[in-house]
């Protein structure tokens, strides 16, 4: 049975170290997609922080970035593309050679912490050895069987599914509210923006994923004829 590791590993042995020194209230979530290319693993990053220009020019002069561009800012948050610099390169396909599945990955306060998916617990063990031998400092810090997550269904990540129930037991969403936003990421312990971001796109998956149906083609073809 497939197994998932989440790992922790401090930024000046994995990546963006310049960046956190320079921004150290940034948030960052990587936005990862599924496709064959080294490029287009880890393309996009989600930027929480009071300065995002300072987070723009940091990003600029960080050597393990080879190029980035802005796509879109907004209440504390950043989108950004990046392109990778070689090291970072060759470290996603290490990663991939050792066949672990990059599904998370998020970092703040200089540390990074990453869930790696395994089809089996001796691929992880190898996995875990083969970057111990090259002094990687990836720190194991819970194992579980890799079988689909709940929030999974609803395309949730683990931040968003955590701020939803946490902000639920809070009595976020009762009227009167009963908690406040500030309330809420001080016991996340993140930032403001990072709970409000989280809170958006969570709701927005939720409303996705189980109340927005879009007809067959056909039918749609046929109701409109």
């Amino acid at each position: 049975m497939s197994v998932v590791a989440e790992f922790t590993i401090p930024a000046d042995g994995f990546a963006l170290e310049h960046t956190f020194e320079a921004v150290p209230d940034a948030t960052v979530e990587i936005e990862r997609l599924a496709t064959h290319s080294r490029e287009w693993v880890m393309p996009f990053l989600w930027v929480t922080s009071d300065d995002l220009e300072a987070v723009e020019r940091a990003l600029e002069d960080d050597p393990d970035v080879d190029g980035v561009r802005t796509l879109s800012v907004a209440d504390g948050i950043g989108y950004f593309n990046v392109h990778w610099s070689e090291r970072i390169q060759e470290l996603i396909d290490l990663t991939v050679d050792q066949r672990g599945i990059m599904q998370e990955a998020e970092a703040k306060n200089g540390r990074w912490y990453l869930k790696l998916k395994f089809v089996d617990r001796t691929l992880l063990e190898e996995f875990q050895a083969y970057f111990r031998e090259r002094d990687y400092t990836f720190e194991l810090q819970r194992l579980h069987q890799g079988v689909e997550p709940k929030e999974r269904r609803y395309d949730l990540t683990p931040g968003q599914h955590e701020v939803l129930t946490t902000a639920r037991e809070m009595g976020y969403f009762e009227v009167p509210r009963e908690t406040q936003i500030e309330e809420l990421a001080a016991e996340l312990d993140v930032s403001t923006n990072s709970v409000s971001q989280r809170l958006r796109r969570a709701t927005d998956n939720l409303v996705r994923n189980s109340l927005t149906v879009s007809p067959p083609k056909r039918m749609s073809e046929s109701a409109s004829e």
